[in-house]
């Protein structure tokens, strides 16, 4: 399981970037900042991160291009969007951020509070489910162990009912290997 959780922070104006971090610090996660669409989608393909955190309007490939490839990796599309836009409230670049997957639409200036509230609640999330897969991998872990010691003992079983010379040791044989998990 990962030790930390983290926010990928897309914006091609590093002053952007750097407030946003400003924002986080303090967050139980880890901030990685990249300046476009492309860098973001290359980070996507070595990282896995709570919650993305998107500029709207950049150049080259904007926000809504790069949400729809994040969208369509099978990797990275239940990954929260939040897109960030500078642009005034305007209901069609909303509709078209949902649109695209996003789950929050912010306009700047938006309250730092809030946005740290968002991130929190996706942050805890993401460790929940790590948390969750971790439990799943034991209980699959023990299932498979039990699965094993069970068809040892089923085979000692089977040597008992069958008999012959040999069928005493063989099947103790079988019991000490289950009892020692082997």
């Amino acid at each position: 399981m990962a030790d930390r959780a983290k926010a990928l922070l897309v914006d091609d104006r590093r002053d952007n970037l750097l407030a946003l971090e400003a924002i986080l610090q303090g967050l139980p996660v880890q901030a990685v900042a990249v300046e476009s669409g492309e860098a973001a989608l290359k980070q996507l393909l070595v990282d896995d991160f709570a919650v993305i955190l998107l500029d709207a309007q950049m150049p080259n490939m904007d926000g809504f291009e790069t949400a729809s490839h994040i969208k369509r990796r099978e990797r990275t599309r239940h990954v929260p969007i939040l897109f960030l836009t500078a642009a005034d409230r305007d209901a069609q670049l909303a509709l078209r951020g949902y649109a695209v997957g996003a789950v929050d639409y912010l306009t700047k200036p938006f309250d730092p509070w809030v946005l740290r509230a968002k991130v929190s609640i996706f942050v805890e999330l993401w460790t929940k489910t790590q948390q969750l897969k971790a439990q799943a991998d034991t209980v699959r872990e023990r299932d498979a162990q039990w699965q094993r010691l069970t068809d040892l003992v089923d085979e000692a079983a089977r040597k008992l009912r069958a008999g012959g010379g040999d069928a005493p040791a063989e099947a103790l044989e079988l019991l000490e290997k289950a009892r020692w998990g082997n």
